[in-house]
């Protein structure tokens, strides 16, 4: 699978635990994974508070501990030294960096169509607590379901011929 994180921004004050840098305001951060084969949205994890929660640390506190143990997965350079993780530029061929930049864009492609709903575009209209980010996950959730129904159905993603090289 291809892994990275998405920022959305909250209506909250400022607090360094939330400041996201994406936007230079407070957010919260999921990571989505995609199947390499068929572009399906396999995995997602979140809300995390921006500034406390990297893309590392999120991988590391959930996703690494459900992986077997010859299992890797694909990331940007935030994933950066993490064994479980291969970054971008782990490329021994033109070929494989061709194949890696297809899956870097295939993914942002779906970052960029759950963004089309403004429930995650815009701030969040709640102030964060415990509740509101419960909130946050559903509406995060259902934006899933709803883009993971489009690639399935009426606009399925261009196919990656994927060839495990490590």
């Amino acid at each position: 699978m291809t892994i990275d994180g998405t920022d959305c921004p909250i209506n909250q004050k400022f607090d360094r635990t939330f400041y996201s840098h994406k936007f230079k305001d407070s957010g919260v951060r999921y990571e989505v994974g995609l199947c390499i084969r068929t572009g399906w949205i396999v995995w997602i994890s979140g809300p995390y508070p921006c500034g406390s929660w990297s893309d590392l640390a999120i991988f590391r506190h959930d996703l690494k501990n459900q992986l077997l143990q010859n299992e890797l997965v694909e990331a940007d350079q935030g994933y950066r030294g993490d064994e479980k993780a291969l970054e971008p530029n782990i490329c021994f061929t033109q070929w494989q960096y061709d194949m890696k930049f297809i899956l870097c864009a295939q993914h942002e492609h779906v970052k960029q169509r759950l963004k089309t709903f403004a429930v995650l575009q815009n701030r969040f209209c709640h102030r964060i607590s415990q509740n509101n980010l419960a909130k946050h996950r559903i509406c995060f959730n259902a934006a899933a379901v709803i883009t993971q129904l489009n690639i399935q159905t009426h606009s399925p993603l261009a196919q990656v011929f994927y060839q495990e090289y490590i």
